[in-house]
Parts: C-alpha cells; sequence; structure tokens
C-alpha cells in the first residue's frame, strides 16, 4: 500500500522527527519551512523566527525549560544567505529538543505551533476534549447535531486502544473522559470526511478506519464521503438509531445494514421464520423508520433491507440500480425515491411497492408505466426526465384512485401538441383532481377535456359498432361454411326486440 494512503496509528512509540527543509522571503521577513514526520505520515508548516520567540516565552513560563534553548535573535543582516541558513539548522534541533522532552504529548502551544492539533492523534483528541469540555453540556440541552471528522473519530478510536491514562497532560480539560461523556448522550450526529490528502498532510482521510460504538443515544447520524468498508461499530446503533444518512461512500446495501454478513455466508434476520438452515441471526434496526442512502454507487437493492422492516421513508436517489427488487420487505413503505437511477421496467411493482404514497422516478430509462397500473394508494408520482413517449401509457396511472400530482415534463410525450389536455383526459372524471407538472389545471383545460372526452367516447361507440358489425358478418361466414340454410341480417338486433311481421299476401287478402 501507497505510505501517503495508509492509516497512521499515532502511538506513542512512533518516531515524531521535524525538519527545516527551506525558507522563503515574505514581506521583508524569512519564513522558515518545517516538515513534521509522525509514523508514515507528514505536514507542513510555515514559521518565522517571531513565532518561534513566541511559542519559547510561553514554555519557558509554563513548563520550565532552558531559556538558553532558542538561538538568540538577530537584528543586522537577519535575512542574509549564511544567517539563515545558521539559524534553519539551530531552529531545527530546538524543535526536536522540544520533541525529546515532550515524548507522549506536547503541551498545547507545542501542539498547536508543529499542527499536532490537527493532524496528531493525541493533539487532535486534546483539542476535541477541551472544547467539549467548554461547550459540550450546551451543545447537549440545545439538540443540535453535531458535526465531527472522521480523523477526529479515527483519532479517539486509536487513542481507546491505547494502554495509557486518558489524561497525559495532567491538564483536566483535555481528559479523553470529556469525549466519551458527551458521544454516550449525544443524539444527532454527522461525519463529514474529505476526498484526498488532508490540508498540507499526507493523510487521505476516507481511509481511516473509526468505531461508531462510543455513540450510546444516537437518533440521527449523517455520514459523506467515508468508505463505508472502514466504518465499525454500526451495528452498535440499532436500538436506538431512527434516521440514518450516509452519502458518497456505498457501493453496497449490505455493507452498511448488515455489516456482520461478511462473516457468513448464510444469515437471516432475528423473528423472521426460514427453513434453511443459516450461519448467524442478524438483529433487524428495529427503530430506523428513514433511510437516505442517495449519492452513491449502489448497483442492486441486496437482501439486506430485511433487516430494516420499520423503514416508511426509503432514499436511494442517484445511484446505479436498474432492478426493481426486494422490496417487498419493506411493508411499511410510505415514500419511495428511485430518482436518477438505470431502471428500464416497473413490472409487478405493486407486489414490490405496496402501499406507497409517493413514489419518485425521475431520471431513469423508463419508456412503459404498465406497472404502475395496481398502485393504488399513490398520491404523488414523479415521472420526469424519462423516455416515455406514448400518451397511451398513461392510462396505466390515469385509474389510480388516490393520485393527485404527477410530473411528466422533459419526456418525449411532452412536446406533443396539446399535451397537458391530452393527458388529463386519460384521468377522466378526476381529471380536474390531477396536478400536472406542478401546474393546477385549469377552467379552460377542462373544457377543452370535456370536449376530448366527448369525442373519444363517440370514437368508442363507432368502433362498438363496427366491430359488432365484423363479428356478425363472420358469423354468417361461418354459419354458411357449416350449410346452414338461416338468413343473415348484417345489423346487429338486440335481443329484446321482437320479430318483424310479414307483410300480407294478396291470397292471404282473397283468403281472408
Amino acid at each position: 500500500m501507497d505510505a501517503s494512503a495508509a492509516p497512521f496509528t499515532g502511538e506513542a512509540s512512533e518516531p515524531k522527527v521535524v525538519r527545516i527543509t527551506g525558507s522563503e522571503l515574505v514581506d521583508n521577513y524569512t519564513v522558515y519551512i518545517i516538515n513534521v514526520y509522525v509514523g508514515i505520515h507528514q505536514w507542513m508548516v510555515k514559521h518565522r523566527y517571531s513565532d518561534f520567540h513566541d511559542l519559547h516565552e510561553k514554555l519557558t513560563t509554563e513548563k520550565k525549560i532552558n531559556k538558553n534553548l532558542l538561538p538568540p535573535k538577530k537584528i543586522i543582516g537577519k535575512n542574509s544567505k549564511s544567517l539563515v541558513e545558521k539559524r534553519q539548522k539551530e531552529l531545527e534541533v530546538y524543535l526536536q529538543t522540544l520533541l525529546k522532552t515532550f515524548p507522549f504529548a506536547s503541551p498545547k502551544v507545542l501542539s498547536c505551533f508543529l499542527n499536532f492539533n490537527l493532524y496528531e492523534i493525541n493533539g487532535i483528541t486534546a483539542t476535541l476534549a477541551e472544547e467539549l469540555f467548554h461547550k459540550g453540556e450546551q451543545l447537549l440541552v440545545l439538540g443540535e447535531v453535531f458535526e465531527i471528522r472522521p480523523l477526529q473519530l479515527y483519532a479517539i478510536t486509536q487513542q481507546l486502544r491505547q494502554a495509557k491514562p486518558t489524561n497525559i497532560d495532567n491538564d483536566a480539560k483535555t481528559d479523553l473522559g470529556h469525549i466519551l461523556d458527551f458521544t454516550c448522550r449525544l443524539r444527532y450526529l454527522k461525519i463529514t470526511g474529505t476526498r484526498g490528502r488532508v490540508g498540507s498532510s499526507t493523510i487521505e482521510e476516507q481511509l481511516l478506519p473509526f468505531d461508531l460504538s462510543i455513540f450510546k443515544s444516537l437518533l440521527q447520524v449523517e455520514i459523506n464521503n467515508c468508505d463505508a468498508a472502514r466504518i465499525k461499530g454500526l451495528p452498535s446503533l440499532k436500538p436506538t438509531l431512527s434516521t440514518m444518512s450516509i452519502h458518497f461512500s456505498v457501493v453496497s446495501m449490505k455493507d452498511i445494514l448488515v455489516p456482520e454478513a461478511a462473516e457468513f455466508e448464510q444469515w437471516e434476520v432475528e423473528g423472521l421464520a426460514t427453513e434453511l438452515p443459516v450461519a448467524a441471526v442478524i438483529p433487524a434496526w428495529k427503530m430506523l423508520t428513514t433511510l437516505d442512502m442517495s449519492h452513491n454507487q449502489i448497483s442492486s437493492i441486496d437482501e439486506s433491507v430485511k433487516v430494516i422492516p420499520k423503514a416508511e421513508f426509503l432514499d436511494l436517489s442517484h445511484n446505479e440500480i436498474s432492478l426493481l427488487e426486494n422490496l417487498q420487505f419493506l411493508y411499511n413503505l410510505i415514500h419511495v425515491d428511485l430518482s436518477y437511477n438505470k431502471l428500464t421496467s416497473l413490472e409487478g411493482a405493486h407486489a414490490k411497492l405496496g402501499n406507497i404514497k409517493t413514489l419518485n422516478l425521475a431520471g431513469n430509462l423508463l419508456e412503459s408505466l404498465s406497472g404502475l397500473s395496481k398502485l393504488y394508494s399513490l398520491v404523488n408520482l414523479d415521472l420526469s426526465n424519462n423516455r416515455v413517449a406514448q400518451i397511451e401509457e398513461i392510462k396505466h396511472v390515469g385509474g389510480l384512485p388516490c393520485l393527485e400530482k404527477i410530473i411528466l415534463s422533459n419526456n418525449p410525450l411532452s412536446i406533443i401538441p396539446d399535451y397537458r389536455t391530452k393527458v388529463l383526459v386519460q384521468f377522466g372524471d378526476r381529471a380536474s383532481e390531477v396536478c400536472l407538472d406542478n401546474t393546477v389545471t385549469t377552467e379552460k383545460e377542462m373544457d377543452t377535456v370535456a370536449v376530448l372526452k366527448a369525442i373519444q367516447k363517440s370514437k368508442e361507440t363507432k368502433n362498438w359498432i363496427n366491430n359488432s358489425d365484423r363479428k356478425i358478418i363472420e358469423d354468417c361466414r361461418l354459419t354458411a361454411a357449416a350449410g346452414s340454410n338461416s338468413n343473415c341480417s348484417y345489423l346487429p338486433v338486440p335481443p329484446s326486440s321482437p320479430p318483424l311481421s310479414h307483410p300480407a299476401s294478396s291470397s292471404q287478402g282473397n283468403h281472408k
């Protein structure tokens, strides 16, 4: 693995090294370029001599270090090449001496000076602990969403694995206990990572593993730009979590919903009867009602959805799903968003989508709507940006009794002349109740719909008569072919009509 991509451990035993590799002149001041190395990772910071002087003053006051450790200040020729090179070496020795003086946890001023608070495990956790010492209780009382980075979670995870005291700097404000107390009670969490390297470091945040089992009371969690395979402790959230959103992180739903399944070939959800032998029984997400896994690279709705039987809201938009499957296990679904996927067919949708009220299918590859004809609870339907070209396709949804809103914009049929009225007429007597493309039906449109309905009814009557005529003629031909002597009429005669009377002949009149 490339060292720049590998996760770092940040153990105290890992060497911490600084090298001043150069300098540059900025506004008539010499700025020294410092490279910091911790384990396999590194980052860069820049400081002028006055910054070193301020650091030294604070350390001599707080930590009683040797006052003569820092090279003296020069006034004359301070930017000369020889002086800069000499001072560069002396300042490097100064920093190396400080790191040896504080091998486990650097004082806060030194941590900030070398950006340990941004990139090194002890510095990261100490900074977060102090922040929560001051504001943690207020954040919990207000019930606000707390945002944290994967790098911070990774630092906490690694710190807990180390056999070290939670407070190694003798500063109560930086004790790891403040973080653990906060995470135990936190209810709303947002984890936001980055793609590529963090700041000036070689750390790639999305490749860092972290553990969520430190959170005991979460109701909602949102995860962005993390590698799902590196997220540990997700099952520990099952007792409380009601809403989960995860974006730009997933290629398989199973990685999030059933991470335990990676260890077993056969598994089943707790409480579901099965006749097949299973290697593991997986507890369900009994509190999870909202799942948003939009904007990922999910190619299928796999069987892992069985573990979220209480789900009411499901968002799988902006993925690569081509087949509607396994949703029959989610019998509580109300709202489903499958927009901007690769769906081409909706056959049997009613058997999988049951009693949903809102269905978003925008941005797919749909040409036919035949699979939607039995979604009798559907209220809102978005079919925009598909490939529906024929007005006749609307008949499949025209009979849905609860449908109130339908969006068909940016389909080939939307450029047909009088498109709106031709669509609305497919809804029959409910045309006035339907909102098409976010526009309420007008009285003028309803008048046109009424005319179109009358024309349509006339055509249907004419077609019925023509069909009846053709049937009678065909029946006569078949009868004649069978040798029948029956007389045939070319007009349909209703069964209830009385028989026709024969005109009186001249012989009958004479007989009379």
